[in-house]
């Protein structure tokens, strides 16, 4: 609802070049960049300079983004008052989330609120965190679940209200005969000189293995990369290596075991429900929220 000039100063501001924020808004940098030029003209004075490659926000920018800030929140307010105050919803809800939220605890929710409300239509999108974040910044999604990796905004940021969902506990797999498979109790540092199979660079999932070993006092060994439950998992049954697996992921292999981890701290992925700041008490959002918080503790 707020001006559509002041949505892509936001973008260009999260993501430093008129490219990127043009990348993540699929529009084009041509039409950026005159959009950025309107917004200068109407407020009299320069929002970005360029600076090498990229660009710098000025003095003015920022102000004028704090006020964004505000005018989004007093939107979704108002946006929820109105919601609570009607009747049946209607129109569209997008839910976005990573791979495993995605297809666990996102199509539950989406088919109890496609039940509960038959006037409304509900998206899924799946997404890796920073897209999560994009696409709520952008008003192409409503609600996302996502990890807290080292790049999620911080709690304070006021674009967001990021709230605890649930821990999902990283189970251990390994092949079916490992040794490992013979204990009463495994921590993770037991595995320290295993071969590991992780994410690839820059992935969610290869942060967070690398900060579950390195707070279990080891750096691991990479011995194979892979992104899919399906590619590790096969690596392992095949006896390449080991790999951590979300409990809410499933498993299909035979030749494998999942062994729950002990020992302080136990490893685990925090999601979070994430939404617009302001946003959370439209019904049909809080709606969601318990049917995903439900889906959740079932899966679990």
């Amino acid at each position: 609802m707020i001006d559509s000039r002041l949505r892509i100063l936001q973008m260009v501001a999260e993501h430093g070049t008129v490219t990127a924020a043009a990348q993540a808004l699929h529009y084009t940098p041509s039409a950026v960049s005159y959009q950025l030029r309107q917004l200068t003209a109407e407020v009299g004075t320069d929002l970005v300079v360029q600076q090498g490659r990229g660009i710098r926000l000025t003095n003015a920018a920022r102000i004028v983004l704090r006020h964004a800030e505000r005018l989004q929140e007093q939107w979704e307010r108002a946006r929820a008052e109105l919601a609570a105050a009607g009747t049946e919803p209607t129109g569209q809800i997008t839910l976005c989330g990573f791979s495993t939220a995605a297809s666990r605890l996102l199509p539950p929710a989406a088919a109890e609120l496609r039940d509960a409300h038959p006037h409304l239509t509900v998206r899924i999108i799946e997404a890796e965190p920073d897209r999560c974040f994009d696409l709520l910044l952008s008003e192409e999604a409503d609600l996302a679940l996502l990890v807290v990796t080292a790049d999620s905004p911080p709690m304070t940021d006021r674009r967001f209200d990021q709230r605890p969902l649930l821990d999902d506990p990283l189970d251990l797999v390994v092949p079916r005969d490992h040794p490992l498979t013979r204990r009463q109790r495994v921590t993770l540092a037991d595995a320290a000189r295993e071969p590991w199979i992780v994410g690839n660079p820059g992935t969610t999932y290869h942060q967070l293995v690398l900060a579950a070993c390195m707070s279990a006092g080891f750096t691991p060994h990479i011995a194979h990369h892979a992104d899919e439950w399906g590619t590790g998992t096969a690596l392992v049954a095949h006896g390449f290596g080991v790999i951590l697996v979300p409990r809410l992921a499933q498993l299909s292999e035979e030749a494998l075991a999942r062994i729950p981890l002990h020992g302080e701290p136990a490893p685990a992925r925090r999601i979070m429900a994430v939404t617009r700041l302001g946003a959370r008490e439209i019904p049909v959002l809080t709606h969601a929220v318990e049917t995903i918080t439900a889906a959740a503790t079932r899966a679990l």
